[in-house]
């Protein structure tokens, strides 16, 4: 529900920006346009977007898996007994994704660490790379992670099935509770398995969207205010250090979350 308000919080003033448009005086033209920063945009092109349009999303997206690429092809090539810095971080990186898979979905999950691992990646490295100047947060966008959820929606669905059979459906009926509300659980249970996707999606892009739309807004102050601008740039300053934990909490939470879904599909029981 948090995740939800703060979607909404931004998608209201975005709307009330739409509506009455930029706030301008006589002596400045003082305008906040905090959700710009989310507009995707063709870089070699004009007109309509296409899916084969390249754009300031697709740059980045790209950019981010060379990030990869680069630490975990060439980072790690050589494979000293000693690693170096680099090597260290890819290390960390793979040992703290592997724990959490071997710890909430056992020795079978493990069959499926390199999706697990590739998830975690592709977030970690859009929510970081969308903190740098000028850079575009690909993550904040929910076609992007709703796609993402909805695939780990669909797969762990259909590996539930593949691995159990009808035994699957008793994830729904929560033989423990009393049998005049296991019916009530039920219907619970069923619709709180069809939103997953849904508060997959939206937690992640929600908490890109609101960290970089309270800063673009501090910003928009700074500029304007003059000697005194001190205290946005401290907000900002302020702010800016949240959010690089929120990046890394937030692709730690997507993926823990996988885990849970992987773990409900591979022991339904339990």
């Amino acid at each position: 529900m948090y995740y939800c308000l703060i979607f909404l919080i931004n998608l209201v003033i975005e709307l009330s920006l739409f509506v009455w448009g930029p706030v301008a005086t006589e002596t400045s033209a003082f305008e906040i346009r905090p959700m710009d920063q989310f507009i995707i945009t063709p870089l070699f092109s004009e007109g309509d977007l296409n899916w084969y349009t390249f754009t300031n999303q697709s740059l980045w997206m790209l950019i981010g898996l060379i990030g990869i690429i680069l630490l975990f092809v060439f980072g790690i090539r050589k494979g000293e007994i000693v690693p170096g810095r680099i090597q260290s971080i890819a290390e960390v990186i793979y040992v703290f994704v592997h724990k959490m898979v071997l710890d909430i979905a056992g020795q079978e999950g493990l069959k499926y660490f390199p999706y697990i691992f590739t998830l975690f990646l592709l977030i970690l490295f859009g929510n970081v790379l969308g903190l740098l100047p000028y850079s575009f947060t690909f993550t904040s966008h929910i076609a992007v992670t709703g796609i993402l959820a909805l695939l780990v929606f669909i797969s762990v669905t259909i590996l539930g099935f593949v691995k159990n059979g009808l035994k699957f459906l008793s994830l729904f009926w929560i033989s423990s509770a009393p049998l005049p509300l296991r019916p009530v659980l039920l219907i619970i249970e069923v619709i709180s398995y069809f939103v997953r996707p849904i508060s997959h999606s939206i937690r992640l892009a929600g908490n890109m969207m609101a960290g970089h739309a309270v800063i673009k807004v501090f910003a928009g102050f700074a500029g304007v205010m003059g000697l005194g601008a001190i205290a946005p740039i401290l907000a900002i300053v302020a702010v800016y250090g949240l959010e690089m934990l929120v990046v890394v909490i937030q692709a730690y939470v997507f993926t823990i979350l996988t885990c849970v879904y992987l773990n409900d599909a591979l022991h339904p029981g339990h």
